[in-house]
């Protein structure tokens, strides 16, 4: 059985980020599960399903004024927050299913970010990018699309899916994890008829047992690539000379 640093079995996370079950996103978490509890792992399930995913002042008992980040120093926390804080905090993997709506990830998504990356215990301002609190941590997105992979592409009419993720992405990166590079599967949408319909359903059914392999090949599978903190100048500036590794930060051009 693997074992992580710590000398207990690796704990993976699964998210699952659809209202539907049953659903192609749900029948995939499903099979992450599975996988990772193949490889000996422990397995966290957080369905987002009923999960709140608006920060609000409430939550904390607040009438008024309200700033999240020093909520979370000074406030009592709300317990579901903390309940999924608490799971990542656990994890040495997260394995994110959701499909793609309205050109990013569902609402729940960003969600689930915003309340349970808690200021202080998975990020802060002196635990960040390279230093931050998930090093050691890595994470998968498993997305799903209702266009095309041509549309989906770099020169599709739908924009590029792999740089509309970016955003969470990096949401990863501020807090310190090592992100892997996304598994896309795209057309997967309720319109299908028939032949179509039926071939749908048989590539999705290979997506899923292919799970397994991706899972037990984890360590070895490709990363996006960040810029190093030691990129950027005192003012937070790409630093001339360095390589871009994403449009969203490139070098300043003169």
């Amino acid at each position: 059985m693997n074992t992580n640093s710590a000398g207990r079995p690796p704990v993976t996370l699964v998210v699952i980020g659809h209202p539907g079950r049953p659903s192609f996103t749900s029948d995939w978490a499903d099979g992450s599960v599975q996988a990772a509890k193949a490889e000996g792992h422990d397995v966290l399930i957080s369905d987002l399903r009923d999960f709140d995913a608006v920060e609000r002042a409430r939550s904390f008992g607040v009438d008024g004024g309200f700033d999240p980040l020093k909520a979370h120093e000074t406030l009592p926390l709300p317990l579901d927050a903390v309940a999924e804080a608490e799971k990542i905090e656990a994890a040495d993997r997260i394995i994110l299913h959701f499909p793609m709506w309205w050109f990013a990830p569902p609402a729940v998504i960003k969600g689930w970010c915003d309340r349970a990356l808690i200021h202080g215990r998975l990020h802060s301002v002196d635990r960040r990018f390279d230093s931050g609190h998930g090093r050691g941590k890595s994470v998968l997105f498993c997305v799903s699309t209702g266009a095309t992979e041509d549309e989906s592409g770099p020169h599709g009419k739908e924009g590029d899916a792999r740089l509309l993720l970016w955003p969470l992405a990096y949401t990863f990166r501020y807090c310190g994890f090592s992100v892997l590079e996304p598994v896309l599967v795209h057309g997967v949408h309720g319109y299908h008829e028939g032949a179509a319909k039926d071939a749908l359903q048989e590539r999705l059914r290979t997506v899923i047992a292919a799970q397994r392999g991706r899972v037990a090949g984890w360590d070895n599978a490709p990363r996006m690539t960040f810029p190093a903190d030691s990129a950027f100048d005192e003012t937070g500036r790409l630093r001339a000379g360095e390589p871009a590794s994403s449009p969203f930060i490139r070098p300043l051009q003169k």
